[in-house]
């Protein structure tokens, strides 16, 4: 790893903290930088992602707690179906050559934008799941946030919020399902040396600074600061991925 390739990264987890405490979607960004400038095949890259969203959803379930906030019982009933998934999602993934993870990573990135860029709302109406509808929907989740991950916030949250959980409620338990989903599915990455632990050091030392200043600062209009630059990388990256260029 060089000098510059770490400042890279570290910024890159910087940005994709902030973007992650603001809605989500910030793993776009650092899959791809990890891919492209990192030079890690696109499996490792997938890996290496996971321990700096580990670090930044342990530090976010924590400072849930210290709010009087806590996910862990509204999360219970979602939990054995998002794990599942999440195993089964990882060990499908793993299976691929990195050239066809990073084709199918790069076409997924500009519809998950599309979503990091529509904040959820809560439904004026609580819709009561079937438990097998709740099962189906949740193990769903679980097998894209153990295949891909990027994004599986943003697909919570509105799903979460549908059932009529208000945002405050709905991201205390999104950062517990996510810190349980990536508990589960990292091992399987570990196992199968698909993590580079340097640049998972570096990372996690920008997702850690990007979470704490996204929870600590509400600076009035940084959002139209950093979702500009979220927009103009995810869409460059996405076509080169693909192999636009």
């Amino acid at each position: 790893m060089t000098v510059t390739q770490a400042i890279v990264i570290v910024g890159a987890g910087l940005i994709a903290g902030i973007v992650n405490a603001m809605a989500g979607g910030g793993s776009l960004l650092t899959v791809a930088l990890l891919t492209i400038f990192g030079d890690l095949p696109g499996l490792v890259a997938n890996g290496t992602n996971r321990v700096g969203v580990a670090v930044q959803n342990i530090a976010s379930v924590a400072g849930y707690r210290r709010g009087g906030i806590s996910g862990l019982s509204r999360a219970t009933p979602v939990l054995i179906p998002i794990i599942i998934g999440s195993i089964f999602g990882s060990l499908v993934v793993s299976s691929l050559t990195s050239e066809n993870f990073e084709r199918v990573f790069g076409v997924l990135m500009l519809p998950i934008l599309f979503l990091s860029l529509r904040p959820p709302k809560v439904s004026s109406v609580q819709i009561i799941w079937r438990p097998i509808t709740t099962y189906v929907v949740f193990f769903a989740i679980g097998v894209y946030g153990g295949a891909f991950q990027a994004g599986v916030g943003l697909i919570l949250v509105v799903a979460l919020a549908r059932s009529g959980l208000d945002l405050v409620n709905a991201n205390a338990v999104k950062v517990f399902v996510i810190l349980v989903l990536t508990f589960f599915a990292l091992p399987v990455f570990i196992i199968r040396n698909q993590v580079d632990w340097g640049f998972a050091a570096v990372l996690a030392l920008g997702f850690a600074l990007g979470g704490w200043i996204g929870a600590r600062i509400a600076v009035e209009g940084g959002d139209r600061v950093i979702r500009p630059v979220l927009i103009i990388s995810v869409v460059a990256l996405a076509l080169r991925m693909i192999g636009v260029f």
